[in-house]
């Protein structure tokens, strides 16, 4: 048998600094991925590296050649003898989930100014991989495909120094020129200035008022923050708790030296105040509203000085404080995601000392957001996919059949099990006093630990479940009561749009938006419909409901015409829906069409179907892909990526087509094709560009679609046109 090597990683850098990779290894602690640096020959050879840890980190695999697919399914099945050898013990897929280049400066300055150690390994992992992901003309974006900005570049500089580089490094001179051709930091957004002012680097002057006492706001109050959407409520809560307190760590040489870099003039001639809204055009995607900012100045210049009781900001920091060990403790530190996490424990280590049990979990626990790939170390977005990625590929391997398939039989068992293990069994403790919803019955996005369900995550858990309990041969883990547990909490996801939010249901008005005070990020300030969400929610409680008919059917049939109703109402003109977790109306309008399927909207009877189905055809190209850019989702307008066709949006539109019943194979055939011919002599499909969204303007990667909406597309297409044969 023939083998072969694929080359999947980028172009090493010319600065990448030697570490030996075969070193690395993945544990996984029943769905909790951490990466661990053997130095000890002993120890790295009783834990031999996988052949997963292998993939991930760009290293040889020597896997055998596969019989060349003459079908669909044939390359369905290559696909699968890949993916299925990276499949982790717990039963759930691993990946990267990388992309925004923010977070890791925020783990790294939480590590410097508690005083925690930092491995050799990592500082030279992460110096390796923030030195690949510089921009061509130096600096760093918002995201490892996004142009150079304040925020990126003066965060990920700082990170560097703090983990000894020099500043005349070559990539170091090119970054401070882009920065000072910015007009220095005092230009960042909101956030950087926030993590700057931490470190010393800022004066907290240059900081815009984020009060505590926001959070003692009456429930009733339009502005309370318990309305707002989960991830701004939770970074707010520990950057007011820190802003409350004006902490600085201990000033230090690196300190000292990033004062003299990173700005244009004289650090001690900056008038900081004066700069609380300096902000440079190209971080300012969403400018700050007048009213914001009048309410910055009332609170900077006339609260603070003169009105603030003392006795009120000692309540408001104890109630924040509270809060904040509520969310540590709901989700055993692991916390909400990567921005809060580091803050958290900055709260932490400030309140309850350096060498408290919270201060000592919370650094087990960032250990949780980093990731080890062919470039070096990074920071997810969150603790990682586990949940969605294992849903989606069981999903993937039961419409080609496989699952009735002995052969895949112990890898969606497996797979089974592992959903089965990361259902969440209980609410909240404190529901209601930390403003948490209803979870029992739910699925996250990654992990069970870390604890915030999402709707759609719980939805393809749920159908993922449902189709492999009623295939004959797979165990029935999850009884009836559980099932049960699942739609309870779905149901309480509708908003009276009818459309579905991710984390909860919306809470407060979209007049909210005119606060958000993030400046590089739209849409974060409430929960919103989301068709993707909708169409999660839809299409796993019609599948419920085709086995238990007797379960709250009148609520049900509701909830599914009032879901039916707000996608109707959010297609837009040209036929397309609009994705917000994915790029972009290609992934948005594949689950729009999915939603109207379930009901028995087709091509042949709807003529909002119809219109769908001609927007995607009018975007395939001569090649018989489909190709869509990140910036589709900043300027809500179809865009192609400049690469040419992508394998997953090509996927996105097959499966849209084919939920939709298109009458035409031909422009369906080409699409298969391209997928077939991607395909690579092992199996795997070769990384292309970056898959996800989140707010619009950050784009963030999802590893694992190639695999999985590849192999969703062509298992449709083997079943559905089983006697098409593509050339």
């Amino acid at each position: 048998m023939t083998t072969v090597t694929v080359t999947r990683s980028v172009p090493p850098s010319p600065f990448l600094e030697n570490l030996d990779r075969t070193r690395w290894r993945l544990k996984n602690e029943n769905g909790r991925h951490t990466w661990h640096y053997l130095e000890d020959d002993e120890a790295a050879r009783r834990w031999p590296q996988t052949l997963a840890d292998k993939y991930y980190l760009g290293l040889p695999l020597n896997q055998p050649t596969l019989p060349k697919p003459q079908t669909p399914l044939d390359a369905v099945k290559n696909g699968f003898s890949f993916f299925e050898k990276l499949q982790l013990e717990p039963g759930n897929w691993g990946c990267e989930y990388g992309g925004p280049m923010f977070l890791l400066p925020g783990i790294i300055i939480a590590w410097t100014v508690t005083n925690t150690p930092i491995q050799p390994a990592y500082r030279t992992e992460i110096r390796n991989y923030v030195f690949a992901r510089a921009h061509p003309q130096g600096g760093w974006g918002l995201h490892v495909e996004g142009d150079s900005t304040v925020f990126g570049t003066a965060l990920n500089y700082t990170a560097l120094r703090l983990i000894g580089v020099d500043a005349e490094h070559p990539i170091m001179v090119k970054a401070r020129g882009v920065l000072h051709a910015y007009g220095g930091a005092v230009n960042a957004p909101h956030w950087g200035k926030f993590w700057l002012a931490i470190l010393g680097v800022c004066h907290w002057d240059i900081v815009n008022p984020v009060p505590p006492e926001t959070w003692l706001l009456p429930d009733w109050v339009p502005l309370a923050p318990w309305r707002w959407w989960v991830h701004m409520r939770q970074v707010f809560l520990p950057m007011s708790w820190i802003w409350s307190r004006k902490w600085t760590a201990p000033e230090t040489g690196v300190v000292r030296e990033l004062r003299r870099e990173l700005f244009v003039q004289p650090w001690e001639s900056i008038e900081w105040a004066s700069h609380r809204n300096s902000i440079a055009d190209v971080d300012n995607y969403h400018p700050k509203s007048w009213l914001l900012n009048t309410v910055n100045w009332v609170l900077a210049d006339v609260w603070c000085p003169y009105l603030r009781p003392r006795a009120l900001v000692g309540r408001a920091e104890d109630w924040v404080g509270r809060l904040v060990d509520m969310e540590d403790a709901n989700s055993d530190y692991s916390d909400l995601a990567c921005v809060n996490g580091p803050m958290n424990m900055i709260v932490c280590y400030i309140r309850d000392g350096p060498d408290a049990y919270s201060v000592r979990r919370h650094r087990e626990r960032l250990e949780d957001f980093l990731w080890v790939n062919s470039e070096g170390m990074l920071a997810n977005g969150t603790n990682g996919v586990m949940c969605w990625d294992t849903a989606f590929a069981i999903q993937a391997a039961h419409a080609a059949g496989l699952a009735e398939d002995p052969r895949w039989k112990p890898m969606l068992t497996r797979a089974l099990e592992f959903l089965d293990n990361q259902q969440i069994r209980e609410n909240c403790e404190d529901a209601d006093v930390c403003y948490r919803s209803q979870r029992k019955g739910g699925w996250t996005f990654s992990n069970k630990e870390q604890g915030y369900p999402v709707s759609d995550c719980i939805s393809e858990a749920l159908k993922s479940v449902i189709l492999l309990q009623k295939t004959p041969g797979y165990p029935q883990l999850l009884d009836d009561q559980r099932i049960f547990d699942a739609i309870d909490t779905l149901l309480t996801y509708q908003n009276p749009s009818g459309g579905c939010s991710s984390y909860e249901p919306t809470r407060g008005s979209e007049h909210l938006e005119m606060f958000n005070a993030a400046e590089v990020f739209g849409r974060i300030m409430i929960e919103y419909d989301y068709p993707e969400c909708t169409t999660a929610v839809v299409t796993a409680i019609s599948l419920f409901t085709s086995y238990w008919p007797d379960y709250r059917p009148a609520e049900i049939q509701s909830f599914i015409e009032g879901a039916l109703k707000y996608i109707k109402a959010a297609q837009r003109p040209d036929g397309s829906w609009y994705g917000s977790w994915g790029v972009c109306f290609t992934y948005g309008t594949m689950f729009a069409l999915e939603s109207l399927a379930s009901v028995g909207e087709t091509y042949h009877n709807s003529a909002d179907v119809q219109r769908a189905c001609e927007f995607l055809i009018s975007k395939q190209r001569s090649d018989g892909g489909w190709s869509e850019s990140f910036e589709s989702c900043e300027k809500v307008q179809y865009i192609e990526h400049p690469t040419g066709s992508q394998i997953v949006q090509t996927s996105f539109a097959l499966i849209g087509l084919m939920k939709a019943d298109y009458p035409f194979v031909d422009p369906i055939k080409k699409g298969v094709q391209l997928i077939m011919d991607r395909q690579q002599p092992n199996g795997e499909w070769l990384p292309e560009a970056i898959e996800g969204i989140f707010n619009k303007s950050c784009a963030i990667t999802y590893p694992n679609y190639k695999f999985i909406f590849t192999t969703l597309a062509m298992g449709m297409f083997s079943r559905k046109y089983s006697k098409e044969l593509v050339q």
